[in-house]
């Protein structure tokens, strides 16, 4: 009872999907260089390796700014407890109230011939820039599994409706030798149970088409849908490209070897800006403003006997340079560059290491692209072999040579090779686009 109802709900969802509209003008259609500029668009750790990069050009902005004098607004007020002198209880103080209100202009002059911060941060921004497109290359990886995961789906889905119809055929076939006397029920019932067991494949591979476009869908669209058809292209592959050619554009385009070389470029940097530390520093400032106990532009004192009153003037503007020269620090300068002078060091290594992996990269991919190639040939001769197998079995048991087993086994046999064919298709078109993603075509 319980194989009955699975087979009629099989059968159930068969019959619904093929009941649907065969109008797909309002389905988007979606080839695969579409799926690659939706998931830049869409895709969230694109969207995070960009924000990564603005940050990054804020630093930059910041470094250039530090160069440049600042300006400052300096509002104090200083209240010393009174003794009945000018100066109140704390001698070193101008008088009970002191008002400071002054623009302070501060330049640290030295920064003006000093490059190192703007360099070390434009080389930061390029790490950032190269790892943005690694994050890129790693989501076109992932858009095109999940793309040709559809592609398969709809191949095996289709290889599944053969294999049912060749089931019903064989069915009808017993069931009509049954009614002559030519075969037993057995036979009968062991083509119905293959038949359902189909009928149930064909469910399941519906629903894996659904699964893998919900996948694919979360990375190329801005709101959640599985309604949309995609291009099958596994019959035309691009070319492999040559090993010595595909190895030469790899390391130009490699974005992690511009990142390790931008590293490279950053820690020299730190090591400059480290022994800026033994250099003196040159300060110039400029105060303009009241420094004055009263928080006027003039003071007016009283007129002593036989003398005009005086008008003080509080607004004016001072200045001074300061230069500090280090001495002596505990040896905390000298380690500070010994230890950027190990990071450089640490970032040459990871340089020489990701030019090595970029070539195994790709070496690896063109292996795996190229064994695919070979097999293809192989696979299609499978298919052929398969089917003129199952056409001969067949054959045989209308003449009585053959079993209902060895009917059912070569339409498995049929069916697997169907399906890996259509497997080594998706097999080699992945790995050519890997190679392509590693040469920066992608």
């Amino acid at each position: 009872m319980m194989i009955r109802k699975l087979v009629c709900f099989c059968v159930g969802i068969t019959a619904l999907a093929a009941a649907q509209p065969s109008s797909t003008g309002d389905i988007p259609t979606i080839k695969l260089e579409d799926a690659l500029v939706r998931a830049r668009k869409y895709g969230g750790q694109i969207q995070g390796a960009h924000i990564a990069v603005l940050q990054a050009k804020e630093d930059t902005s910041q470094a250039r700014a530090a160069k440049l004098p600042t300006v400052n607004a300096l509002n104090q007020f200083i209240y010393t407890e009174g003794n009945g002198t000018p100066s109140g209880v704390f001698v070193a103080n101008d008088g009970v109230h002191i008002y400071n209100e002054q623009a302070v202009v501060h330049e640290e002059v030295l920064t003006l011939v000093r490059q190192g911060e703007i360099r070390r941060a434009l080389a930061a921004e390029a790490i950032m820039r190269a790892k943005a497109e690694v994050a890129a290359r790693g989501l076109n990886a992932t858009v095109i599994q999940n793309y040709y995961a559809i592609v398969s789906a709809q191949r095996r889905l289709a290889n599944l409706k053969t294999s049912v119809a060749e089931a019903e055929r064989f069915l009808d076939i017993t069931q009509k030798q049954e009614k002559a006397g030519e075969v037993a029920r057995a036979d009968v019932i062991k083509a119905q149970i293959d038949l359902r067991q189909r009928q149930r494949d064909l469910a399941e591979a519906q629903l894996s088409i659904q699964k893998t476009k919900i996948t694919l869908a979360v990375l190329i669209f801005p709101d959640f849908t599985a309604e949309y058809l995609v291009v099958d292209d596994l019959a035309t592959p691009p070319a492999l490209p040559a090993v010595p050619e595909a190895i030469a554009q790899a390391v130009n385009a490699s974005p992690d070897l511009r990142a390790a070389e931008a590293g490279v470029k950053e820690a020299g940097f730190e090591v400059t800006i480290a022994k800026y530390q033994y250099l003196p520093s040159l300060g110039l400032d400029l105060f303009y403003g009241i420094n004055a106990n009263q928080l006027s532009a003039h003071t007016l004192f009283p007129a002593e006997p036989g003398e005009a009153p005086f008008n003080r003037q509080n607004l004016g503007y001072s200045a001074q340079a300061t230069l500090n020269i280090p001495l002596w620090n505990w040896g905390i300068t000298r380690s500070k560059v010994k230890q950027a002078e190990l990071k450089r060091e640490q970032t040459k290594l990871d340089l020489s290491f990701a030019q090595r992996t970029v070539k195994s990269n790709l070496v690896t991919a063109w292996a795996e692209a190229r064994t695919a190639q070979s097999q293809l040939e192989s696979l299609r001769g499978s298919v052929d072999l398969a089917a003129e197998s199952l056409r001969l079995t067949v054959l045989r048991y209308k003449a009585g040579e053959a079993t209902a087993f060895e009917v059912v086994d070569s339409q498995n046999t049929a069916t697997q090779a169907r399906n890996g064919y259509d497997d080594g298709l998706t097999r080699y078109r992945i790995a050519i686009a890997n190679v392509q993603i590693l040469m920066g075509t992608f």
